[in-house]
């Protein structure tokens, strides 16, 4: 064996010797990366040997190279094995981290409820029930027909107008309808008197948002047709709702005002249920508080059902949810309860 032979045999098993040691000393997956690149690069012993073969004859080139891929073979599993422990050391405190014990409790989740709004709309409509009404629906895409010309609407009455409704078609007689009343001409379309409704739904105006307006509100309309029906009973039925809502010893006015669909009209307002009449912020230091609009039933608006006039009479009131949640709860903005702040909706979670 000559010197030249020697040296490569003694380059090969330092390589081995060396690079063992190396893999030995890698404390995890990054520093055996660089072992790896230590003992099998380009730069390393292994490669130094293997390149010094060409200079020798075919024999001795066999010989060593023979020996030179066993040295690799050797480091190649001894990089593997270290590999395998490694990712089974950290397998485990994976599945250490992410291991769960089903023995535990689950987290409760947060219990939902009904929106405050719902709530108040649904204790206005027992009210109603409890006095005899029954409720009834109608489509929120309504016919201009029934939204304003069966309300003995003007033609030229503002509310037609495309600044204050949502028109679905370009001929306006499809539209998103303004106010629950039309709920009440196709009851009375469909059914003969006596008639004793309520009409809670959805309603939408072309309205600028602020803290009293919105462009899409709930509204809760009721309507009685019968025999001997007068102003009298509109304003007793009206009085025995407001003290259940609000308070057993609370008293209401009626002023005179306008609608089209009601002849007389009046606005209800409601004795304030903070300061009891002495004025305060919530009534604006007016010791009363609106809360609806009303009347008696205008006589087109029975004609147009084919209702007997000379036998027949009825009254209307509307109100908007919106507000009385408000004002029964101290809301100085109406568009706090569409806002979905969960701050604001868990105060109303004690409410009955």
């Amino acid at each position: 064996m000559s010197a030249s032979e020697a040296e490569v045999s003694e380059l090969l098993e330092s390589a081995v010797k060396n690079g063992l040691v190396r893999i030995a000393e890698a404390s995890d997956l990054a520093s055996l990366g660089q072992a790896r690149a230590a003992v099998l690069g380009r730069k390393a012993a292994l490669a130094q040997a293997r390149s010094a073969l060409g200079v020798f004859g075919a024999e001795q080139r066999r010989e060593l190279g023979r020996r030179a891929n066993d040295a690799r073979v050797r480091l190649e599993a001894a990089l593997e094995e270290r590999e395998r422990a490694f990712r089974a050391v950290e397998e485990k405190k994976r599945w250490e981290q992410e291991r769960l014990d089903v023995t535990l409790p689950g987290d409760e989740p947060a219990l939902g409820g009904l929106h405050p709004l719902t709530k108040t709309i649904w204790e206005i409509v027992d009210i109603f029930v409890g006095l005899g009404y029954r409720v009834a629906d109608g489509p929120e895409v309504e016919l201009a027909s029934y939204n304003f010309d069966a309300l003995n609407f003007d033609p030229q009455h503002p509310s037609r107008s495309d600044q204050e409704t949502y028109y679905i078609d370009n001929d306006r007689e499809v539209l998103l309808r303004t106010h629950t009343s039309p709920v009440q001409m196709r009851v009375m379309e469909a059914s003969e008197p006596p008639v004793y409704v309520v009409c809670p739904g959805r309603t939408y105006r072309r309205d600028v948002l602020d803290p009293t307006h919105l462009n899409s509100f709930a509204q809760i309309e009721g309507l009685a047709v019968d025999e001997g029906i007068t102003m009298s009973d509109l304003k007793g039925t009206l009085q025995a709702f407001a003290r259940e809502l609000f308070g057993r010893d609370l008293d209401i006015r009626l002023r005179p005002h306008f609608f089209p669909f009601t002849e007389p009209s009046a606005e209800m307002d409601v004795l304030c249920f903070v300061c009891r009449g002495s004025g305060c912020r919530v009534c604006r230091q007016e010791g009363w508080i609106e809360i609806l609009g009303c009347g008696m039933v205008n006589v087109p608006l029975l004609e147009w059902a084919g209702y007997d006039t000379e036998r027949y009479t009825g009254f209307a009131f509307g109100l908007g949810a919106e507000r009385v949640a408000a004002l029964a709860h101290g809301v100085p903005d109406i568009r706090y309860f569409y806002e979905n702040d969960q701050r604001f909706l868990r105060a109303f979670e004690g409410m009955a």
